[in-house]
């Protein structure tokens, strides 16, 4: 049994903790948080609840820590720290800043012989695997992402922080035009504005502005002010009834030709439709949660990413069954 604990229990820890639940070769052993203890209730029956300030009790009781904080000011810190008694996962996606957190945990992991993952999820993760293979298959190609429909958490928060704004969320919107121009393979050159729109649904506080909510959300750089956005006011009610989920999505599509004169033109896509972001993420990390417990027995040591692991290190079956059954 690989015996996970987790880092962190809110959405994605929530997520952890199910899929395990669907790994026969995997226990819960231990979830910790920055809260109080006995404010927690987790859902495996007998699995203790720690303060966060207790982990290193724990050092030779998990075989993998997965770690559920934020990217922004979370991981950069807590990954590299844990990597040195633990192995650990992680879902850092803040891509710019990918090879800094990979030298950082690296570093950790390498000095404590300890094996760590970063960036795992759906993307960065499997839209990442899917990148690089097209890539590989199709080198005279051009690479498309799209991301939704679905609930972004981070504008979310950016349009809960305007004035005015009791509640809210905001869905990414692939634009439908521009992926059947991709799909075509006609390799159009796309702008920001061309390939997504932003739909905002805000609850107003008492006696707000309407149109100063709306001119400020649209105005927004770095968030909207770049987009086609629409914005739709609605009741508290109608929020919590129509809009409680985490759904989100999207496609990586790569185009390319092949042929002695490029005569033969191809198109790769993978697509993702999620009801809930966070559990999807969750069973993504679960699967190379076991890669990491097995990459820890043969005594590797040092950071990774979904590109450095054999997709047979993340399934429970033996070689010979994955060779009979899905080869």
């Amino acid at each position: 049994m690989v015996k996970i604990g987790i880092i962190g229990y809110g959405n994605l820890g929530r997520g952890v903790e199910c899929a395990v639940k669907q790994n026969p070769d995997m226990e819960l052993t231990a979830v910790f948080t920055r809260r109080d203890p006995k404010t927690v209730t987790v859902l495996t029956p007998g699995v203790t609840v720690a303060s966060v300030n207790d982990v290193a009790d724990w050092k030779d009781k998990i075989d993998v820590m997965i770690i559920c904080g934020g990217s922004a000011t979370d991981l950069p810190e807590q990954t590299p720290a844990y990597a040195k008694l633990f192995n650990v996962v992680d879902s850092f996606d803040t891509h710019a800043r990918i090879p800094e957190h990979f030298a950082n945990v690296d570093a950790s992991a390498k000095a404590a012989g300890k094996v760590a993952l970063i960036s795992c999820g759906w993307d960065p993760g499997m839209f990442s695997l899917n990148r690089l293979y097209a890539n590989c298959i199709l080198p005279d190609g051009k690479d498309y992402t799209f991301w939704g429909k679905g609930v972004s958490q981070g504008h979310s928060d950016a349009i809960r922080r305007v004035p005015g704004v009791k509640n809210g969320k905001q869905y990414t919107v692939p634009v439908e035009a521009a992926l059947e121009a991709v799909r075509s393979g006609s390799n159009p050159e796309l702008t920001t504005r061309e390939k997504h729109t932003r739909e905002c649904f805000v609850v107003l506080e008492e006696g707000a502005d309407a149109a100063a909510v709306e001119k400020a959300i649209k105005t927004m750089p770095n968030y909207f002010a770049d987009y086609d956005t629409t914005v739709h006011f609605i009741s508290e009610e109608e929020l919590a009834r129509d809009h409680a989920g985490i759904p989100h999505g999207g496609f990586v599509i790569r185009t390319g030709q092949t042929g002695w004169n490029k005569e033969n033109k191809h198109v790769i896509e993978y697509s993702l439709k999620l009801d809930s972001n966070p559990e999807f993420t969750s069973s993504v990390i679960v699967a190379y949660a076991r890669a990491i417990a097995r990459l820890a027995k043969e005594g590797v040591s040092g950071c990774k990413t979904v590109f450095d692991i054999a997709p047979a290190y993340l399934s429970p079956l033996s070689g010979d069954e994955i060779r009979a059954h899905l080869l």
